[in-house]
């Protein structure tokens, strides 16, 4: 059977019965998440002020209870003292549990993320069941230590040296690490350092307690996720067994790669669910709130801000669990190809990278712009350190910072899927220049309307035939030199990412549509809508800074008048879309675009 491959989705359309939406979780998925919201609801929200006071006792002490109660096991096989549960669902527990406070999140996500996954993806046998069970129990907590002050984006530069010892039985590492999220209270390090002169680092992991030259400067001070651990690493000769290694000897930026990978869609659900969260608060102020009177929520303005939240974070979930199924499956048809489980979750999530470094991008400033519209309905309430908005205004600002920048990250996933196309594993060069030879073609008028979001569809497919149009012709101009041009690689992302999350958005509202009919899914069609001609105007204003970067005389004509083709769409009055979505919104009193619990 064929599947999409990661970044595929640019060139093929996909049916609505082919994606994965939230609505679709089991029972069994449901009764997990119920649990994790008794979880956050008693042990997180009644502590959140404390949170701002660098509480890191507190953040360990919850870290500790979500293993008791499994938390923390998700995605860690059985045989290892885990629940063995699917991707998906571990992303679903990770939406929640990260949803009140920042600061919890970065512990949870670094624990069982970059914490625990380089273990279970490349440890040896002996490792697993060493550092697994313990990990998933909470009983150890883990530290990721690859940042160094001058390898941050960079992080193959890393300048942290391992020296193998006279009698070749042991490693010494000797550097500095900084931003070290749980350094405060980890057992196990997870170090990548460099052997010799090696080209690429190596991975290595050890407990903290077995080990000598191993100190933590004070806890830093920081805008946002206050009560995180995070502290600068000094190993001095830490003197580590060669079964330490973690992977093969220069594998150490592979092994990080592949956590950040997993890293960046983890976090866009975190910050998805903290969407919402921030969404419910602005709500209930906003129809609590009176001037002139009137609860401010009956505002046409204010309703634009709800309006515009609840799109940007619908659109945000109905792409992460998009990816996360993509993951899934691609992960149980390896497995049933004979590639070991390690292997097919490494290539699982390795083929959607492209997917996790858009989710990551996009969940990341989604955040930013919700928790900022929030800070504004509340007014100079918002700006109070006494109000829920302010830690959560700041808290989100470092989304757009870990698991790579957001400028790494949209020059990354160009770089990918230029890569995939120059190998051949996708192919781009022939849609591309089909489009090149639509543009010399004059436009057909006689399409017939037909099928649900008929129109948004073909509007979604022009977006891919600009995107394919612009980058096809930076890199016939620039060929090589186009990683050197930034700007444009930075217009050519922002293009591609509007296209994988309105496409995301439509084939969700209509798998739901075909299940329950239109009226009870309106607010969703008003919110794919809303959002499609904002991603038509992210697209024509990117495509036409690239166009005006990379071309020039008739060339330049005819490309912005394919530009303006591609572009084109039908006056729609979005103020009443706007008003359809916020009057739910303001009814429900909460964000209300989830599935009920059982």
């Amino acid at each position: 059977m064929s599947y999409l491959k990661g970044g595929q989705f640019l060139v093929k359309e996909t049916q609505a019965d082919e994606i994965f939406i939230r609505e679709e979780f089991g029972e069994e998925q449901q009764m997990m998440l119920g649990a994790t919201q008794d979880f956050t609801e008693r042990e997180i929200r009644p502590h959140l002020m404390r949170f701002e006071e660098k509480d890191y006792a507190l953040v360990e002490n919850i870290i500790r209870k979500a293993g008791e109660l499994g938390l923390l096991a998700i995605s860690v096989p059985e045989k290892y003292s885990g629940l063995g549960m699917s991707f998906n669902t571990g992303m679903l527990i990770c939406e929640e549990i990260s949803s009140l406070t920042g600061s919890v999140a970065t512990a949870f996500g670094a624990h069982t993320g970059i914490g625990t996954l380089p273990v279970l993806l490349y440890g040896t046998e002996d490792q697993k069941q060493h550092y697994l069970p313990k990990l998933a129990s909470g009983e150890w907590i883990a530290c990721y230590n690859l940042t160094e002050p001058d390898a941050g984006s960079d992080a193959n530069a890393g300048k942290t040296k391992a020296v193998l010892t006279e009698d070749e039985e042991h490693y010494e590492i000797s550097g500095q690490k900084i931003w070290i999220s749980n350094a405060g209270f980890a057992q196990v390090f997870i170090v990548f350092a460099r052997i010799e002169d090696d080209k690429n680092i190596t991975g290595f992991i050890f407990e903290k307690d077995k080990v000598e030259g191993l100190t933590l400067n004070p806890e830093e001070a920081k805008l946002g996720i206050r009560s995180s651990s995070t502290r600068q690493v000094f190993f001095n000769q830490v003197k580590v067994p060669k079964s330490a290694m973690l992977g093969e000897r220069g594998e150490g930026f592979k092994i990080a790669m592949n956590a950040l990978n997993v890293g960046r869609i983890k976090l866009s659900v975190a910050v998805t669910g903290a969407a919402k969260k921030v969404l419910n608060y602005a709500i209930n102020y906003a129809n609590e709130r009176k001037q002139f009177k009137t609860p401010i929520a009956s505002f046409g303005a204010i309703q634009y801000k709800l309006a515009e939240m609840a799109t940007k974070t619908f659109v945000a979930d109905a792409g992460n669990y998009r990816a996360g199924q993509n993951i899934e499956d691609h992960i149980h048809r390896l497995e049933k190809e004979g590639l070991s489980a390690q292997d097919s979750k490494l290539k699982g999530v390795e083929e959607y990278a492209i997917e996790c470094a858009i989710l990551k991008v996009f969940g990341s400033e989604m955040i930013q712009y919700v928790s900022d519209e929030a800070v504004q309905i509340y007014g100079g309430m918002g700006f109070s350190a006494e109000s829920e908005i302010e830690a959560c205004y700041r808290d989100a600002r470092i989304s757009r910072i870990y698991e790579g920048t957001n400028e790494i990250n949209r020059l990354l996933l160009v770089k990918m899927m230029m890569k995939k196309a120059m190998t051949g594993e996708i192919d781009l060069f022939g849609p591309a220049k089909a489009v090149a030879k639509e543009l010399m073609s004059i436009p057909s008028f006689n399409d017939v309307s037909e099928g649900f979001f008929h129109e948004e569809k073909k509007i979604l497919n022009n977006l891919k035939k600009t995107v394919l149009m612009v980058a096809g012709t930076a890199t016939k101009k620039l060929g090589q030199k186009l990683a050197e041009e930034q700007e444009v690689m930075m217009n050519v992302a922002n293009m591609i990412i509007e296209v994988y999350m309105l496409e995301s958005a439509l084939l969700k509202t209509e798998k739901l549509v075909q299940k329950d009919g239109e009226t009870k899914h309106n607010e969703k069609i008003s919110m794919c809508i809303n959002y499609l001609h904002h991603a038509v105007e992210e697209v024509r204003k990117n495509g036409k800074e690239a166009l005006y970067a990379i071309s020039d005389g008739d060339e330049q004509s005819m490309l912005l008048m394919g530009l303006k083709r591609f572009t084109k769409t039908k006056a729609t009055n979005l103020k009443e879309h706007r008003r359809c979505i916020a009057k739910k919104l303001i009814e429900e009193k909460q964000y209300c675009f989830d599935p009920p619990q059982l």
